[in-house]
């Protein structure tokens, strides 16, 4: 990893708060929020106040002589009560940022490939299409997994199928009530069943809602449905045949799904992939005393020093033997763990599910997962509408991926036949364009939010092309790529940087901010600290094309240097929005 400006003058300032006998730490350098006094500003002599140094004033004024003439700083001014103002040399700046476009992760990589990291993201169940709701656990944990293996990790994601809970008992027996014929309801049969699935996902979209309401108002049917699940859990060979016919044909339309969005897993793996570890986990559980019976069911109670309860405990199998969601996740986490050898999984899942995951989690801390694993749930909020209320359809349902991508779609193709679009871009290209603008709206809208935050979908608004969207981002980096486009026309092609001018300082200091953006964006699992990064890039660049008249540039050597900074520039705003797993377009 290159290291940033504010790096190399922190440890400057460091070194030189030390020949003064003052802690190094004092001399830690932040960009200055105000650029006209200095390009950066060092703090540390207030601080070396309090630890009894005297005036800061003073200080400051030591700390500039101790430094002296230095190759990266053109001037230092000291301010009363005593902040140190640092100007940067235009070549030194220039300089970082050749070393920074030169590197193919612009910086940010480091050697983290012995570090592996697991990221839970997607939960879809089996029989459901995909709904809004899935929209931010698909979006949210696509951009981890891509920014996190960008830094260097190891990153293994798992789509973590809902395919085991007593909704597969509600289908087995809603099947055998529609066609009770069929060779997996005959205990008798064990083996040579039909490879072709008896159903689609629009029978099971049908089926499930109709069982699930059913046995909701009807005690019998919901005993038997619970029976179901018990004997497919415990091996009935019908029973997993048809299972897996369930997750067979849900997975068929979920990669469609995915596949539209542009996310993408490493396993496909569901809650039924856990049962193996269930026995052993048990047994470890109840070996170690943390585990309990009580009224007929296994639970883990969690209990402070003076026994007292701190929060309900985790059932892991009820009176009639069924294991629990909480089971299934917490023998999930032990695959992790012991076989996997994972150092750090994160779970991105809805905030509604915290209490879930303190007691799986405090559950594994008990068994002693956390000495060698660290385990978050990395959590969101809601997509509301424009009432506040978790998004809907016109009608009040809930409202399918596959539909909002569509609405989104024909959203894009509105304000594309709207705009100035060239005029000699066929049809073909023109939904191709649709398509990305599309989802370049649905993941911005999405991502520009801190994660924990709720907040309100407004199609219309987040597809504009002005404002902090993503077809707005994808229109500069359209717009730059025109710009060195037209260049090649006339022989001017990017060249060598050139010492940085004034006016291309702010567009410099943005694109040397990449690394630290990485870095906190891995370290908060926030991905809205990239994307403000990239709106700032391209707001920038904006206002340095306004200033900077590239192509009227006599000085040809100039004018490479600017062709240069267009397109390092462009390259960070592509590398980034694929980052956010937004694909970028060559022409708008």
């Amino acid at each position: 990893m290159l290291s940033s400006i504010e790096h190399d003058l922190s440890e400057i300032f460091g070194k030189a708060f030390e020949a003064l006998e003052l802690p190094n730490k004092l001399g830690i350098v932040q960009r200055s929020n105000r650029p006209d006094l200095g390009d950066y500003q060092c703090n540390g002599a207030m601080a070396a106040a309090k630890l009894g140094a005297g005036n800061p004033f003073v200080t400051a004024e030591k700390v500039v002589a101790a430094i002296g003439d230095n190759e990266l700083i053109e001037k230092m001014d000291v301010v009363r009560p005593g902040f140190i103002n640092v100007f940067v040399k235009a070549a030194a700046i220039s300089g970082k940022l050749t070393q920074l476009a030169a590197d193919s992760h612009f910086g940010a990589a480091e050697e983290l490939a012995d570090h592996k990291v697991m990221i839970d993201f997607g939960g879809p169940n089996v029989a459901k299409s995909m709904h809004v709701g899935h929209l931010r656990t698909a979006i949210i944990g696509d951009s981890l997994q891509r920014i996190f293996r960008f830094k260097g990790y190891e990153v293994v994601s798992d789509a973590h199928l809902g395919d085991w809970g007593t909704q597969m008992g509600m289908l087995i027996e809603g099947l055998k009530k529609r066609q009770p014929d069929l060779p997996y309801f005959d205990p008798s049969v064990t083996d040579n069943f039909p490879t072709e699935s008896p159903v689609t996902i629009q029978d099971l979209e049908v089926i499930y809602p109709e069982e699930s309401g059913l046995c909701k108002s009807d005690p019998e049917a919901a005993e038997k449905a619970r029976a179901a699940t018990l004997e497919l859990q415990n091996g009935r060979p019908g029973y997993r045949a048809l299972w897996k016919h369930f997750v067979n044909v849900s997975v068929a339309t979920l990669k469609r799904d995915y596949g539209e969005l542009g996310v993408s897993f490493d396993l496909w793996k569901g809650e039924s992939d856990a049962d193996p570890f269930i026995t052993p986990l048990l047994e470890e559980l109840v070996d170690k005393a943390i585990s309990i019976q009580d009224q007929g069911a296994l639970i883990v109670p969690f209990r402070d020093d003076e026994g007292e309860n701190i929060m309900p405990p985790l059932i892991l199998r009820k009176s009639d033997g069924a294991v629990m969601y909480g089971t299934t996740d917490l023998a999930t986490l032990y695959e992790r763990v012991r076989d996997d050898k994972a150092q750090t999984v994160l779970y991105v899942v809805d905030g509604r599910q915290q209490q879930h995951f303190k007691q799986v989690f405090a559950a594994a801390d008990l068994l002693g997962f956390d000495a060698t694993t660290q385990y978050e749930h990395s959590y969101f909020g809601t997509v509301n509408g424009k009432d506040g209320k978790p998004f809907k359809t016109r009608t009040g349902g809930v409202m399918k991926l596959h539909d909002l991508i569509q609405m989104a779609k024909e959203e894009a193709r509105k304000k594309i036949a709207a705009s100035n679009i060239d005029s000699d871009i066929s049809d073909e290209e023109k939904e191709d364009i649709a398509h990305k603008v599309a989802i370049s709206t649905l993941k911005f809208a999405d991502l520009r939010n801190f994660r924990i935050k709720d907040y309100v979908f407004d199609l219309e608004k987040f597809s504009e092309f002005e404002g902090k969207t993503g077809p707005y981002l994808l229109m500069q980096v359209a717009r730059i790529k025109s710009i060195l486009r037209k260049a090649s026309t006339v022989s001017a092609l990017a060249g060598e940087l050139l010492a940085t001018s004034q006016n291309e300082k702010a567009l410099s200091f943005r694109l040397l901010d990449f690394p630290a953006v990485i870095d906190r964006t891995v370290e908060k699992r926030a991905p809205h600290y990239l994307c403000e990064h990239l709106y700032s890039l391209a707001q920038e660049y904006s206002s340095f094309y306004q200033k900077q008249h590239i192509m009227k540039e006599e000085d040809k050597e100039k004018q490479a240097s600017l062709l240069r900074l267009s397109q390092v520039c462009m390259q960070q705003l592509e590398m980034g929005l694929n980052l956010l797993g937004i694909d970028t377009l060559e022409r708008m």
